[in-house]
């Protein structure tokens, strides 16, 4: 099965993840790309409490991830893959990792971001990062829940210019 669902949320695992993409999209493992949490034990631990027992966890470091993810198509269960910014996801594809789709659920507001969504605040480091995914075929849909309408953030993107 291929993998279910890349996902750009800073906040990583947490409640929307749990209770809404997981059951979602029977997910049985999450993946979460990020050297700083891969890094962190106790982030990682805590991560793995906020998971139900039955859906597998695994916290990588970028190179770990490019390495790893392309055998999660192989895999006969749901995978979900979360990273805390797009710039990993760059990495990833930057490493050959496969992208069709992009969900961006959560880039929080801090000083000198501009909103672009509900839960999506960009800096220019973002945005530019952003761009350049959808520059390489990468739809980008935002969206924090299942249930909400996706919008189409390339199309968000070039009205905020």
């Amino acid at each position: 099965m291929p993998i279910s669902l890349f996902r750009i949320d800073d906040r990583l695992v947490h409640g929307q993840v749990v209770e809404g993409w997981i059951p979602h999209l029977k997910a049985a493992e999450v993946v979460v790309v990020s050297d700083a949490a891969a890094d962190d034990e106790t982030q990682s631990l805590l991560m793995r409490i906020a998971l139900p027992d039955q859906v597998a966890l695994k916290v990588l470091r970028l190179e770990e991830a490019a390495a790893y993810l392309p055998s999660c198509s192989a895999k006969p269960h749901a995978v979900l893959v979360l990273v805390p910014g797009p710039r990993p996801l760059l990495g990833l594809l930057d490493r050959g990792v496969s992208v069709k789709t992009v969900n961006v659920g959560g880039m929080h507001y801090s000083a000198g971001k501009i909103q672009l969504g509900k839960a999506i605040f960009l800096s220019d480091e973002d945005r530019s990062a952003l761009e350049e995914i959808g520059r390489r075929g990468v739809l980008l849909e935002g969206r924090a829940v299942p249930g909400e309408p996706a919008s189409d953030l390339l199309k968000l993107l070039g009205a905020g210019k």
